[in-house]
């Protein structure tokens, strides 16, 4: 990004982006990245300052991999097919907009006027933009580092979430359930296969067995979420339910 194309905040909108800073807990070396990142296109178009489109582009990328990155080592037990769906769901745009509002980004966004009737201060495509955008301005004035580190503020969180299966109110227990008795005329059994991990914070292994095929094991949290997630499996790889389905 050309910096000497960018504006300087006027008086009132920086006093503005330091207490997003704040909330962030970041401070900028050059305000008027954050600024820029900050700006959606309808806003650019009326004012004609810069929009965040190229800073959201660079920081889908930093951010896609920040969160490859901690997957990968924080997960050793999840294959690539987990790790790409959980991913998936922490990356996306519902992920995104929903942390946005934690840290009040729809008071601080620039938007045009007729994007602002339309309710677009808290559309989830407009706010995981931004999201996108403030990393890359954080990484292009501090580094990857720091990029990293504001990322993974909130990122590990999201994946929490979804390791909690906070993200699916699916109910695949008795979706398998229904199917084993409809058309093998057997109830599925669950087995605990083990228990990993210290003891304020277990993972849990479940198998769960149709007559005598095995599927699994999954893990979890908890023996619960463990039996959830091998239902999952099951299911998945009866064909019964997509893969990524979460």
């Amino acid at each position: 990004m050309n910096h000497h194309s960018l504006k300087a905040p006027s008086k009132e909108r920086l006093e503005e982006l330091l207490s997003f800073c704040k909330i962030i807990n970041i401070s900028f070396n050059d305000i008027r990245l954050l600024e820029a990142g900050l700006t959606h296109t309808s806003y650019a178009n009326e004012t004609g300052c810069m929009n965040n489109e190229r800073l959201e582009f660079l920081g889908d990328s930093v951010l896609g991999l920040v969160c490859a990155d901690y997957l990968y080592s924080f997960l050793p037990e999840h294959q690539e097919g987990d790790l790409s769906r959980i991913k998936a769901t922490v990356v996306s745009e519902d992920s995104l907009a929903e942390v946005a509002r934690k840290l009040e980004l729809p008071s601080y966004i620039h938007i045009g006027h007729g994007e602002e009737i339309n309710g677009g201060r808290n559309k989830k495509a407009i706010l995981a933009d931004a999201m996108e955008a403030i990393i890359a301005a954080i990484y292009l004035d501090q580094g990857f580092e720091s990029a990293r580190n504001y990322v993974l503020s909130w990122l590990t969180g999201q994946v929490d979430n979804v390791l909690k299966g906070r993200n699916t109110n699916k109910d695949y227990k008795s979706m398998l359930q229904a199917y084993a008795q409809k058309t093998r005329g057997k109830v599925p059994e669950y087995l605990l296969d083990r228990v990993k991990g210290p003891e304020h914070n277990p993972t849990f292994y479940v198998k769960v067995f149709i007559g005598q095929k095995c599927y699994g094991p999954a893990s979890g949290s908890n023996k619960k979420n463990a039996e959830q997630n091998a239902a999952h499996v099951a299911l998945s790889e009866l064909g019964i339910i997509k893969p990524d389905t979460q």
